[in-house]
């Protein structure tokens, strides 16, 4: 395995990790019944980090078969490791404060949240463009 794949997988283990344990948080606040939007705030922690993860582990284990250079597969984990880790901070503070991290409007908090969720998004956005240009290039 590659150095790059290797690096793409441990930090997919980490991202997986963390997702399963804001399942902790996820059932208690549906055990004491808080609102609706904080309960799905923990739901989507729970869930779209390890599917983020799994998108990482599948992607370091096709890596070493894509026909493209070293730059442009550590471009490639680079994007995917910085949306995961973007995500992990702005999903579980979003749903601690209760923002959604839409707007760059309201208090600290909310502006943390969004800029979380536009960093992850932007890089997942990068990470795919790369991911398919290295898939076009392999075929």
């Amino acid at each position: 395995m590659e150095p790059v794949a290797k690096h793409l997988a441990f930090h997919a283990s980490i991202v997986l990790l963390l997702g399963l344990l804001f399942g902790a948080p996820y059932a208690k606040a549906i055990k004491r019944g808080a609102e609706a939007h904080i309960v799905r705030s923990w739901q989507v922690a729970h869930v779209s980090l390890p599917l983020g993860a799994t998108l990482m582990i599948a992607t370091s284990a096709i890596l070493s078969s894509l026909a493209v250079g070293t730059a442009t597969k550590w471009a490639l984990a680079i994007a995917l490791i910085v949306s995961s880790y973007s995500f992990c901070v702005a999903l579980p503070l979003g749903a601690l404060l209760g923002h959604r991290g839409l707007s760059s409007s309201g208090p600290i908090g909310a502006k943390v949240v969004y800029a979380g969720n536009l960093l992850g998004a932007w890089a997942s956005l990068v990470a795919a463009v790369i991911l398919v240009y290295a898939c076009f290039i392999s075929l």
